[in-house]
């Protein structure tokens, strides 16, 4: 196994946020974790596709318009 886990104080600096949030997602299971014993680690690329299913994709006006007209 080649690759590195990381621990929640790392992917908390790599997110931008404190522990306690990283905490959460695990507790809600919203991002991929690995018990190590009594640890939590984080694969890389579990961070990488937490990123990716968070990921907001701004709408033109146009969208906006379509998505209105079908809710009425």
């Amino acid at each position: 196994m080649s690759e590195e886990l990381l621990t929640g104080e790392q992917v908390a600096a790599l997110l931008k946020t404190t522990p306690r949030f990283v905490r959460r997602l695990v507790a809600d299971r919203r991002i991929e974790y690995v018990k190590v014993g009594r640890s939590v680690r984080f694969r890389p690329i579990a961070i990488t596709e937490y990123i990716e299913r968070n990921r907001v994709v701004p709408l033109s006006r146009a969208d906006i318009r379509r998505q209105l007209r079908r809710a009425a």
